[in-house]
């Protein structure tokens, strides 16, 4: 029989066919939204108790359950939004004339079926809208990914100096030997306060490890603690969401900022979603996180994006998920940061709705680096297409927490950071760098172009580091003993706010001049036309004036 050669082309030729896609299988979890055995919303509450919940009786609730009905539900309003119709809250969504904290205060009173339904009724520009209207801080930002092949912390600070510069507000690094994690956490400590002061750090290792090096003062935040949706998956990692809660509790009472991790697909990746869709199980997720106490939550899909993403409305399930933290009041860290597709066009699809809308955090990482040096593997925007993320802010008009930098400006900071790094390993007594590898990172892309770096100096690095029990205070003493006086200060000001406390609020991120904003004092109040956040100012002018827009001058 003939073939076309059409579908060959699309077959063999287009970044599509290297992705993975499947039919729906709802009895394995392999459904984004509104499964067909997801639970119909119920409660009961006797003597205080709730003792039914989405059709389950008190003595056949999980641990999960127990801990959303004893933690999680408002008893005071709940009664009242279980009997209200969820199409019309769905509707109070997107009306510019309800107000965000008014929904905020009858979705405590929902169960994870009723926050189900109520999500289920929203096509993807209507959560668009939603989202706009819904997230905790009114002023959207960034977190980008800070890594490399060589864990080289002559590259890792100066890629987080750029980053800075570039306007991230969080940058998180991550290691390919675990034993790294020191010398990598002080290396983005350091790039980071060259580039822009104020910037949030993180090291993604393991739980312990990653908060000895945030009481050591290395690290400011955390987002790496995990929680999921089934009870099955909880217990093959050793947790309980009573765990969880007490190890965010550790974190806040060492000032230290954190998150928790979920994802749609994570209970379907690993074996045991019961059949539920990929949705109802992050809601579950999402409620446990709020009943900790934590202030947010990093998901939409995370590293199981790929799982959501091969499913019909996989995209428009991650949307939802996102969008249901921030009714949550909570804080979100929004993904796209896995990459999700080999298609520029679908990994730009699944972008769009929190682009639009903005979020706390649009990206969970993006890397900043070419994609082949990015550890937690390739993120779904990488390097290679920072000038289009750019451009496309300039086209729309939306702020995606990135504004282009000079030439000029980003090889002087480069090169400003690999001399602050060279002189605080000199007098930690770590392993040196030269001139030469400094130049070298100053004009490179990645690590490719860079000069070699040991692993055996890694480890000596990292030895040092902990055997001698360095702290922030430590590389501070260093800075403003090598004449880096202004570096010193901004580590400084890092390491007082584990006094103040201002950046454990709600979606905090630090501006350049250390002062906090937060869902406290930048609430989001978008309530329709010529309100809540608008790219105008200063903000757009930077925004606009890419490098690549040819002047007057150029023209005439």
């Amino acid at each position: 029989m003939a073939k076309s050669l059409r579908y060959k082309f699309y077959d063999t030729q287009r970044q599509l066919a290297l992705d993975g896609l499947a039919q729906e299988m709802p009895e394995k979890g392999l459904i984004a939204m509104d499964g067909p055995n997801d639970p119909d919303p119920s409660l009961k509450i006797e003597n205080g108790v709730v003792v039914e919940m989405d059709g389950k009786k008190r003595e056949e609730f999980d641990m999960i359950d127990l801990f959303i009905a004893d933690y999680a539900i408002d008893q005071s309003i709940a009664e009242e939004v279980m009997e209200m119709d969820s199409l019309e809250i769905s509707r109070w969504l997107v009306d510019i004339n309800v107000p965000r904290q008014e929904i905020i205060n009858y979705v405590y009173g929902m169960t994870p079926a009723k926050a189900n339904e109520v999500l289920n009724n929203l096509d993807v520009v209507e959560m668009i809208m939603a989202g706009h209207k819904m997230r905790a801080r009114k002023t959207p930002s960034i977190q980008s990914h800070i890594t490399n092949r060589k864990d080289d912390p002559l590259q890792l600070a100066v890629d987080a100096a750029s980053a800075g510069q570039h306007g991230f507000t969080e940058l998180e690094t991550t290691v390919g030997m675990g034993k790294f994690a020191p010398s990598n956490a002080l290396a983005i400590l350091i790039g980071s306060q060259v580039g822009r002061p104020g910037t949030l750090t993180q090291c993604a290792v393991e739980e312990s490890l990653e908060l000895t090096l945030g009481m050591r003062g290395l690290t400011s935040y955390a987002e790496t603690v995990s929680n999921y949706g089934t009870e099955r998956v909880f217990v093959d990692g050793d947790d309980t969401p009573w765990s969880k809660a007490f190890l965010g509790a550790s974190y806040a009472s060492r000032g230290l900022k954190l998150r928790f991790t979920s994802g749609t697909g994570a209970e379907c990746v690993m074996g045991y979603s019961e059949g539920k869709s990929m949705l109802y199980l992050e809601i579950r997720c999402i409620m446990m996180t709020r009943a900790t106490g934590i202030q947010g939550i990093q998901n939409g899909g995370i590293s199981c994006v790929c799982m959501a993403g091969s499913v019909a409305g996989g995209f428009r399930a991650l949307m939802a998920e996102n969008l249901f933290t921030m009714m949550n009041d909570l804080e979100v860290v929004s993904g796209n940061d896995y990459q999700v597709s080999n298609s520029d066009m679908r990994r730009t699809a699944r972008l769009l709705p929190q682009f639009l809308a903005g979020t706390d955090f649009i990206f969970s990482g993006y890397s900043f680096m070419p994609a082949y040096d990015d550890m937690f593997t390739s993120s779904s925007w990488n390097g290679e297409d920072l000038d289009e993320y750019i451009t496309m802010q300039r086209d729309l008009r939306v702020d995606g927490g990135v504004k282009p930098v000079d030439e000029d400006e980003f090889i002087a900071l480069r090169r400003k950071a690999g001399k602050v790094i060279k002189d605080v390993c000199d007098e930690l007594g770590l392993p040196p760098f030269t001139d030469e590898a400094i130049e070298k990172c100053a004009i490179a892309f990645g690590s490719k172009e860079t000069a070699p770096r040991e692993a055996t100096d890694n480890i000596k690095a990292a030895d040092i580091i902990m055997d001698q029990k360095i702290t922030g205070l430590d590389i501070v003493k260093a800075l403003a003993k090598r004449g880096h006086e202004d570096v010193a200060n901004n580590v400084l000001n890092m390491l007082k706010q584990r006094i103040s406390g201002d950046y454990l609020q709600t979606s905090a991120i630090l501006d350049e001049n250390f002062e906090p904003r937060t869902a406290v004092n930048d609430a989001n109040d978008y309530q329709g036309p010529g309100t809540g956040y608008r790219v105008e100012g200063k903000k757009w002018d930077e925004i606009k004036n890419i490098r690549q827009a040819l002047k007057a001058e150029d023209l005439f």
